[in-house]
């Protein structure tokens, strides 16, 4: 008689998706949503961010959304999109408000745009909505990745 083969052995750990989350500044909401990924989504997720003008900071508000939430923050920094950070990623999740289909224009990673607003230069109050946003999202995200690695 024989046995199936599992589909993995429980020593091997599941292959992770390489998400790289864009905005405009790489300060706000690409941070939050690569923070929250490593923190919640370790398993799924191998989160980095950029920004496509990266301001070269993360903004206070968003270290201390994150910091509210229990979510390191430690680590984040704000950084430029680069051909090698959009080639090395599996799935770009496009913040920056513009369509990101150019990201992928020549066989690259697959992107999803993500209508998220921008807080930049609001008050603790809009940054926490956005990261409520981001988190909804990611949840989602996390439960396709998970089911797609079912398969």
């Amino acid at each position: 008689m024989t046995h199936p083969t599992p589909k993995k052995s429980p020593t091997e750990a599941p292959k992770k998706t390489k998400v790289l989350f864009i905005c405009l500044g790489n300060s706000c909401r690409s941070p939050m949503a690569e923070a929250i990924a490593r923190h919640r989504y370790p398993d799924l997720i191998e989160a980095s961010s950029a920004g496509l003008m990266a301001l070269g900071t993360i903004a206070s508000p968003t270290t201390a959304v994150l910091t509210e939430r229990k979510v390191p923050a430690s680590g984040l920094a704000s950084k430029p999109l680069t051909e090698q950070s959009r080639r090395a990623a599996d799935l770009i999740i496009n913040m920056s408000g513009r369509p990101g289909g150019w990201m992928s224009h020549d066989g690259g990673p697959r992107v999803e745009d993500w209508e998220v607003g921008d807080p930049y230069g609001s008050d603790l109050g809009v940054y926490r909505k956005i990261c409520d946003d981001i988190e909804r999202r990611l949840k989602d995200l996390a439960l396709r990745l998970d089911h797609a690695s079912d398969r």
